[in-house]
């Protein structure tokens, strides 16, 4: 099975190089965004709209083929206090079914506060509210890649030195 713990882990499944894609799974939608080829910056692409685990999971799949990606990342919504609920259960569920339609490898995140941090961006950039509500779930999935390509950045500068 190609689902990873850790961020360690998921990158040693990586290849060198190629675009990863963030997954903001909600219950009505999914926030996608996609990283650069360099694994440098994460941007917003699209929200989909839930519909049956099939046809969300084609349309991701979709993404990750169109775009030629890397693997998968996926924000966990663990609690504040670190424990994990139903969306955590939910989310890994999510994961196993998916790791069953691709070879790609999928990694976690823990999102805690990236769709705070996202509603945040939109309020400065002073977003209307309609926009916001449009907009607010693939926001949320490049805060989730970003902290990704983050922390791969900072292994890979820790395996330098």
């Amino acid at each position: 099975m190609s689902v990873f713990e850790t961020p360690e882990a998921f990158a040693a499944a990586l290849p060198r190089h190629g675009a990863i894609v963030g997954l903001d799974l909600g219950t009505k939608t999914i926030g996608v965004a996609v990283s650069d080829r360099l694994r440098g910056v994460a941007s917003p692409l699209e929200t989909i709209r839930r519909r049956k685990f099939g046809l969300d999971a084609q349309r991701v799949l979709e993404i990750a083929r169109a775009r030629g990606l890397a693997g998968l990342v996926l924000g966990l919504p663990r609690n504040m206090d670190g424990s994990e609920g139903p969306r955590c259960q939910s989310t890994r569920a999510f994961a196993r079914n998916l790791s069953r339609l691709t070879d790609l490898p999928i990694g976690f995140w823990d999102e805690r506060l990236s769709t705070v941090a996202a509603e945040r961006a939109l309020l400065e950039a002073d977003t209307s509210r309609k926009r916001r509500g449009e907009v607010i779930d693939h926001v949320a999935a490049s805060y989730i890649l970003q902290g990704m390509l983050d922390r791969l950045r900072h292994m890979e500068e820790g395996a330098r030195e």
